[in-house]
């Protein structure tokens, strides 16, 4: 008997165990899916295991979770290296690679070869076409976009991302998978940077801008967005918990698409070229300290 069409997966792989990664894959367990954590290098795996388990045992310590539940989502995430083994059988498959469209193609390609007849396939890009990423899929109309935000178990939502081929029963079956997650959804079309990006750069690029051209320091443009606007941290503090690096290839990429109103500040450009990338080297706008 087929599951009904906007049944919630019972399975996952996550391809890519990075930052984004292991936060999907800690949502994905935590709501009672059997997860595959995946990605070519076998220390990355074991970090991320490493990280899910600490913020399992933070949240127990904070009396957020109790010691039954914590265990129970860490023991269903299993890391993987080999993305076949991981992605087959799956009922949903979620790309978190790089931000860059030929691996993205890759990896969803050979993850939809293997995984349940009529998978959800998803992408975690937070800017490239969805459409674009499709072509190297043999029925694009099962995928979509699936923003997360970082961090991810506590960050509540979630951009769904329609391309020009998703079908509406995908549509669907991803706005269940985010209430069962305990995800706040917005539903977006394929258009560069969808919502979030697009504003979120903007507003960041201007902050990189007034500090380029000495308006005011680092903290005093985040806190005027902390207390005036209430934004929980300011632009810049986020660039540098983003990585300055990954900040730049979507400004550049929404340059591209879109104009120069998102062209990259030549400040934001030199402290990528020093290696000046955020809080992963240990100073951007900011220090951050081991």
């Amino acid at each position: 008997m087929e599951r009904p069409t906007d049944a919630v997966p019972r399975s996952a792989a996550v391809l890519g165990a990075g930052t984004m990664g292991r936060g999907i894959a800690q949502v994905c367990a935590a709501a009672g899916l059997e997860v595959r954590l995946q990605d070519l290098d076998p220390a990355q795996v074991e970090r991320a295991l490493e990280a899910v388990e600490a913020d399992l045992r933070k949240g127990v310590e904070k009396g957020k979770l109790d010691e039954a539940t914590a265990r129970e989502t860490f023991e269903r995430i299993q890391g993987a290296t080999g993305l076949e083994a991981a992605a087959r059988g799956v009922e949903l498959v979620v790309e978190a690679v790089p931000e860059r469209l030929e691996p993205k193609r890759e990896v969803l390609a050979a993850a939809e070869a293997v995984a349940a007849p009529g998978a959800l396939l998803a992408s975690n890009t937070s800017s490239l076409s969805i459409g674009a990423i499709a072509e190297a899929l043999a029925d694009p109309s099962r995928f979509l976009g699936l923003h997360f935000f970082n961090p991810v178990p506590r960050m509540p939502l979630l951009e769904i991302v329609v391309g020009p081929a998703t079908a509406d029963a995908a549509r669907g079956r991803a706005l269940a998978l985010a209430a069962a997650l305990g995800k706040e959804p917005i539903v977006v079309r394929d258009s560069p940077g969808f919502a979030t990006s697009r504003l979120g750069v903007a507003l960041g690029l201007e902050a990189i801008r007034m500090v380029e051209e000495g308006v005011a320091s680092p903290e005093d443009v985040d806190k005027a967005m902390e207390l005036g606007y209430r934004h929980p941290m300011g632009p810049l503090r986020l660039t540098d918990l983003v990585g300055l690096d990954v900040r730049l290839g979507i400004a550049e990429h929404l340059a591209r698409e879109l104009g120069p109103r998102f062209e990259p500040p030549e400040l934001l450009r030199r402290m990528v070229a020093e290696g000046r990338l955020g809080r992963k080297s240990g100073r951007g706008f900011y220090e951050w300290p081991e």
